[in-house]
């Protein structure tokens, strides 16, 4: 059981930050605490005691040590046990503090929890995933997460993978961590239409397994890096999907990595997609302007908007009679994202290994780049 009390922990700046500090004297629930942080990949500071300001280290410890640290004041996340919060009951208040106990049945728990502050009571076992999950993020010092845009057609061959990589090509181009994340295993690719179809690094299979959280950083180190953004697409083998909870973990890991995310999304609906449509900030509909193609995105428009919310239209010509940008998304009942331009040259660059949108001053990269800048003043910062 996990429960609030006064105010959320702190906000984290982006990096990774030193380990949790532990303070207890129950060897039982220090071997417990020390597991769950090293499945959270994190290394902690103990003590039996408040720490001194001195920075002198106390009892048992997983490899840190205070001056490294910062005890008590300094540490991402104070998680004090049960035992010790008479010890602790002095010390500076501050955010970020969470009492840990056993007993279910022990109602002074949280008046405790009050004499010293703690954002949280937290019972084990009950409470373990959401504690190693709040180590990782400390560690990993979570920030502002990705802005996540998924780009879908309306129909097939509308160009959705060719502007999803554009879009992640201008990111990285622009000084923006980025990553692409191809989420259709019958597409072929988008390690292939990057030219990268070789490059070492991991593919969806190897994390069909993945359960839990998967670390943000371990995730991007493991990816291939084309054209300065990472890559996460298919491998050319048998495996055509992966649990919808490996999709959940593997999408949450690269959102907290910051930056842009951008997912090339295929024209179904299954439980894997829809682990990601409810990760997404927005999505594009990419339709060419033809009346076949606007009853077919109509269609898609219905599915994916049951899950995401922010669903834009991009419209990409040449245009029927009776047609333009505007007619198209108001048949459809979607905001206009914009008219993705017609790049000349685009199958020449594709032919020579060149991914779309590498062209800086070409109209498709001009289209992209505007459309991040929308984005980033409509999400109110920087990423």
């Amino acid at each position: 059981m996990a429960g609030n009390i006064t105010h959320d922990p702190p906000p984290t700046a982006g990096g990774r930050r030193g380990g949790p500090l532990i303070v207890t004297e129950d060897t039982e629930l220090l071997d417990d605490l020390l597991r769950l942080c090293a499945a959270a990949g994190a290394t902690p500071e103990v003590h039996h005691s408040l720490p001194a300001v001195s920075g002198a280290s106390a009892g048992r410890t997983g490899g840190g040590t205070s001056g490294q640290l910062g005890g008590w004041e300094a540490a991402p996340l104070v998680i004090v046990g049960d035992d010790a919060a008479r010890r602790v009951r002095g010390a500076v208040r501050r955010r970020g503090v969470v009492l840990v106990g056993r007993d279910q049945d022990d109602s002074g728990v949280w008046q405790r929890a009050v004499e010293i502050g703690a954002d949280h009571v937290l019972m084990l076992p009950d409470g373990e995933q959401w504690l190693v999950d709040r180590i990782a993020d400390v560690t990993e010092g979570v920030g502002r997460p990705a802005l996540t845009v998924g780009v879908i057609g309306g129909r097939g061959g509308a160009g959705a993978s060719t502007l999803a990589c554009a879009l992640a090509v201008t990111s990285a181009r622009e000084g923006m961590r980025s990553l692409l994340v191809d989420a259709d295993p019958l597409g072929g690719g988008l390690d292939v239409l990057l030219g990268g179809e070789t490059a070492d690094g991991l593919r969806w299979p190897a994390f069909a397994a993945s359960r839990g959280r998967v670390g943000s950083g371990a995730l991007e180190e493991s990816l291939p890096e084309l054209h300065a953004l990472r890559v996460l697409s298919w491998d050319r083998g048998d495996c055509v999907a992966v649990p919808a909870q490996a999709v959940r973990a593997v999408l949450a890991a690269a959102r907290r990595r910051g930056g842009t995310v951008v997912v090339d999304l295929p024209r179904r609906i299954d439980d894997g997609v829809a682990e990601v449509l409810a990760q997404l900030d927005a999505g594009l509909l990419v339709v060419p302007a033809e009346l076949r193609a606007v009853a077919a995105a109509g269609r898609v428009a219905t599915a994916v908007g049951m899950v995401l919310r922010d669903l834009r239209v991009a419209v990409r010509g040449p245009y029927a009679s009776g047609l333009d940008d505007r007619e198209v998304a108001r048949l459809l009942g979607l905001p206009l994202a914009g008219e993705v331009p017609v790049e000349p040259g685009l199958l020449r660059a594709a032919e020579s290994r060149r991914p779309p949108g590498t062209s800086a001053r070409g109209p498709l990269a001009r289209f992209c780049r505007e459309f991040w800048d929308r984005a980033l003043v409509e999400t109110g910062g920087v990423v």
